[in-house]
């Protein structure tokens, strides 16, 4: 019905190529325009400035001989003031992309490890880009970004690299473990150590407190009974502890038999002996 009153319209984000008895005359932009056809105007085409996205899969070598499948994805519109080169220059846009990113890649990935390549990704995309928007540009169309997104090693390879990968962390693993025991052992020790020291000062400070305890004995045994000395108090505070000690011995259902010379002859015997064991100037 257009072309019946000589009528044509073009849609937004989109532009259409006139021409004039099989040449170009202009490029119209979105809206209604007169078509007289019957001069020789005639619709070529249109042509859409939306921006187009190009997967590409290019299968390549990285320098250390790992076979690699590079997904490079392009995103590119034609301008709207260079339409007409984009619409007669280029039979197949996608094509001409697509071989403009296999040679940037086979070119730029073979000169990287496995490694660097996963690491300069960026690095990659933007050296596509450039050569694309350095080519294209001439075509009539603009290159909006490149992006790689994705690196892909043969399968093999990958389950090398995990298996690498996991033994490192076993290994740092161990090595954390390792570490940590070393701590604990340490920190045992010192506590050991820590226990004995405190365990020491007790001992220590229990023979003082004897000592002490023994002391305010005899001096206040000999202040209250006149005629006492020193040792007559030692002596009946050594009895004293010796038959504490029978009473322990005799009170402990699962004590050793143990034999002893009894008696009040004996008592002084033994008085004697730890007197003269623990205080051995004591007789002189």
């Amino acid at each position: 019905m257009g072309n019946l009153f000589c009528c044509v319209q073009v849609d937004q984000s989109t532009v259409a190529i006139k021409e004039r008895f099989g040449r170009f005359e202009e490029v119209l932009q979105p809206g209604c325009h007169c078509m007289p056809w019957i001069l020789g105007s005639q619709l070529a085409g249109h042509l859409t400035l939306r921006v187009q996205q190009l997967d590409v899969r290019c299968e390549t070598k990285s320098k250390d001989n790992v076979f690699v499948n590079v997904v490079a994805s392009v995103q590119y519109r034609a301008l709207s003031e260079k339409a007409n080169d984009a619409f007669y220059k280029l039979s197949d846009t996608k094509s001409q992309i697509q071989a403009y990113v296999f040679d940037v890649i086979r070119a730029t990935v073979p000169r990287l490890n496995l490694d660097d390549a996963f690491e300069q990704k960026n690095d990659i995309a933007k050296a596509v880009e450039d050569e694309l928007e350095k080519a294209m540009s001439a075509y009539g169309y603009e290159i909006v970004q490149t992006l790689i997104v994705d690196i892909e090693p043969d399968e093999n390879v990958k389950r090398a690299m995990n298996e690498i990968n996991a033994a490192a962390r076993l290994r740092m693993a161990a090595n954390e473990k390792a570490e940590a025991e070393k701590i604990l052992q340490i920190k045992r020790a010192e506590g050991e150590a820590e226990s004995k020291y405190l365990s020491g000062l007790g001992i220590a400070r229990q023979r003082q407190a004897i000592v002490d305890g023994l002391r305010d004995s005899v001096l206040g045994f000999s202040g209250n009974v006149p005629g006492t000395t020193a040792k007559d108090v030692m002596d009946m505070v050594l009895v004293t502890q010796y038959f504490d000690t029978m009473k322990d011995i005799g009170a402990a259902s699962k004590s050793s038999t143990v034999f002893i010379p009894h008696g009040p002859g004996s008592v002084r015997d033994v008085a004697n002996q730890i007197r003269e064991g623990l205080l051995p100037g004591s007789h002189n």
